[in-house]
């Protein structure tokens, strides 16, 4: 190989800018004068040169999946790590809820406790409630026939939704919790104490008649009390929300803007009356006041 100078490297570098410009310059102007030529000349590159895209292409491609799989592989190993810690949390309270039922049943045997029987319970869709008394209540496509009764206590599948109002063959209307016509005695889990969930036609019921010594924790949860004899006590309603202060509400455990399915329970209550719902007018007095009126005109003539 012959040795070459810094100076006339130098001069060959300066060089090679301005012979690329000139060599452009010839091919547009070659291709201008005869085209077919320059288009031959061009597709012949593009032919020699498609392998090589391809292979750049191809490496690409590989180059783009081997990083998505490493970051695939970092995000399962952080979703492995959660995982397991996860599982780590659930072990340690198997172990406690294991050691507290053998305990409960070691409490029983000793109490000669005798379990209640268990409620029994139809599962029916839900569909849309278009017309009735309330503003607040669903229709079950379950019914009479299905063993459903008015007073039976309607659950979601993570809380109380309502009460069974009204039935008939194959549906039944669900009075929801929310319902301004909705009364229910209630007790705070924490502090045990009693109070009243009042519904106001908003998503969460407000809170009212509680001991003023024993006010509502916020987060606190709500269940149902037995002392009216509608529902059986310790059923889930939701957890203490505080809307402004000195104005506690329940935030429902329960969707009841989404229902699909409940359970109707028969804890084997006594049936109550339906509340009326505000503004409803019954029809059978105002049957009986036209017919008083027409006695009298009979007996006068």
């Amino acid at each position: 190989m012959i040795p070459v100078s810094i100076q006339v490297r130098q001069a060959l570098g300066k060089l090679v800018l301005p012979l690329l410009l000139l060599l452009s310059i010839g091919v547009i102007i070659g291709a201008q004068a005869d085209k077919p030529l320059a288009d031959r000349a061009r597709m012949y590159v593009a032919d020699a040169l498609a392998p090589l895209w391809s292979l750049m292409s191809g490496t690409q491609e590989h180059v783009l999946t081997m990083t998505e799989n490493l970051r695939e592989a970092g995000r399962l190993a952080r979703e492995n790590a959660r995982l397991k810690t996860e599982n780590e949390n659930l072990r340690r309270w198997y172990d406690v809820a294991v050691s507290l039922t053998r305990e409960n049943d070691s409490l029983k045997t000793a109490l000669h406790w005798i379990p209640e029987p268990a409620p029994a319970f139809v599962t029916g869709r839900v569909v849309a409630d278009s017309g009735g008394i309330y503003a607040r209540a669903v229709l079950l496509v379950a019914g009479t026939e299905s063993g459903v009764q008015v007073g039976n206590v309607a659950l979601a599948a993570n809380g109380l939704a309502g009460r069974v109002t009204e039935t008939g063959a194959h549906s039944a209307r669900i009075l929801l919790i929310t319902d301004i016509a909705s009364r229910l005695p209630v007790m705070l889990e924490a502090s045990h104490a009693p109070a009243i969930m009042v519904g106001d036609n908003s998503p969460m019921p407000r809170l009212m008649y509680y001991a003023q010594d024993t006010r509502p924790i916020e987060g606190e949860r709500v269940v149902t009390s037995d002392q009216a004899g509608a529902f059986p006590a310790g059923l889930p309603i939701g957890t203490v929300h505080y809307v402004s202060p000195g104005r506690p509400v329940v935030a429902p455990f329960a969707q009841l803007d989404h229902l699909t399915l409940l359970r109707v329970f028969n804890f084997g209550r006594a049936q109550i009356e339906s509340p009326e719902a505000p503004g409803h007018v019954p029809l059978t007095p105002q049957k009986k006041s036209l017919e008083l009126p027409l006695k009298s005109l009979l007996g006068q003539g």
